[in-house]
């Protein structure tokens, strides 16, 4: 069995929706291609994850009462994969002219909701019977007056057509879309389930990975299961053998030491020589404060530090990535990084 992973749809040029194509990995070229298109599921049945929205969703297919659908969540987490499952299940040898697939990101305006999903829900096809379906990935991008009139379309073409609105956050979808709307949400892959298809993955392609490799991977992955593929598939073009360090090293991630080394640094060394050490760790290995940022917020979380001290640092934490966000310098910030550490160790006395 395979995992549920999605894929963001490619870029459209001349801003045309795209009928979804046969799974990729059938093709002549099916070697040159990512891994993440090449072990996409082209089923449910190859979900491995998401197995309760699956179980539901297999039921109003069966029942023939498909409803409007919103799927959200994280990225890599299955979305766009199961919808596409779901139109080849639907619709088979009828795919392209059934199903209309357009990327929000790219084709956000009210312009596209009036001219071409408008168009498209309205017609009938002459050959086939039965709903169509348009899926609308990254719609969370789509502006507020696009949202109102996407509003307005479902609800008028309901007899003919089934809309599928597929996001990260579900917040940026207003409420009049989402109420008219099933709600899935997509939750991060269980690590048991991207370790199982990742065992299968190195097995296929001949990897040559530890196990502390593999473990690195998966706590990196955050659940996300395009992240895996992507990284590992890197990570095998650049390394005869994969262990930890080739796949933070890949990543650009601090690994556990970088961080313990950090750490003890701005605990033990004074203010100017911890923030010299902190700067050469980062030029050496090409860090970014977002992502030491990332780790330290866990790591604190470890240490044996008093309540008072470790709020502290968790706010400062937050602070400092809140201010990168709005564009402060990581050297500003990096400073302030440091002075808190600083202040900390002052507060546990």
């Amino acid at each position: 069995m395979t995992d549920a992973m999605e894929v963001d749809s490619p870029p459209h040029s001349n801003g045309k929706g795209k009928q979804p194509e046969a799974p990729a990995a059938a093709g002549r070229n099916a070697e040159n291609l990512p891994w993440v298109e090449k072990y996409r599921p082209s089923s449910l049945d190859e979900l491995v994850s998401q197995g309760d929205i699956v179980d539901t969703l297999q039921r109003f297919i069966d029942d023939g009462k498909l409803p409007h659908l919103l799927f959200y969540g994280p990225p890599g987490t299955g979305k766009t994969t199961t919808i596409l499952a779901i139109a080849r299940k639907l619709y088979q040898k009828n795919l392209g002219s059934m199903v209309l697939e357009l990327n929000a990101s790219d084709d956000r305006g009210i312009d596209v909701i009036r001219d071409q999903i408008k168009t498209f829900a309205s017609t009938r096809t002459v050959f086939s019977s039965g709903l169509k379906l348009v899926i609308l990935d990254e719609a969370d991008a789509m502006t507020t007056p696009a949202q109102a009139a996407l509003r307005r379309v479902i609800e008028k073409y309901t007899k003919n057509v089934r809309f599928c609105i597929i996001c990260n956050y579900v917040s940026k979808i207003i409420p009049a879309v989402q109420s008219r709307c099933t709600r899935f949400r997509f939750a991060p892959l269980k690590l048991s389930d991207i370790n199982g298809r990742l065992d299968t993955i190195v097995e296929r392609e001949g990897v040559n990975i530890s196990g502390e490799g593999k473990a690195a991977l998966i706590k990196l992955s955050g659940g996300d299961m395009r992240r895996v593929l992507n990284v590992l598939q890197a990570c095998h073009a650049a390394y005869p053998h994969i262990g930890s360090d080739e796949v933070y090293a890949c990543t650009g991630q601090p690994s556990p030491d970088d961080v313990r080394r950090i750490v003890d640094w701005m605990l033990n060394d004074e203010f100017g020589a911890a923030l010299s050490n902190i700067g050469a760790l980062k030029r050496d290995k090409g860090l970014a404060l977002q992502d030491i940022i990332t780790e330290l917020t866990q790591y604190v979380n470890t240490i044996d530090f008093p309540s008072a001290t470790r709020i502290h640092l968790l706010e400062q934490l937050a602070e400092i990535e809140y201010h990168m966000a709005v564009g402060s310098t990581e050297k500003i910030q990096l400073s302030a990084l440091v002075g808190a550490f600083k202040i900390g160790i002052e507060m546990a006395g």
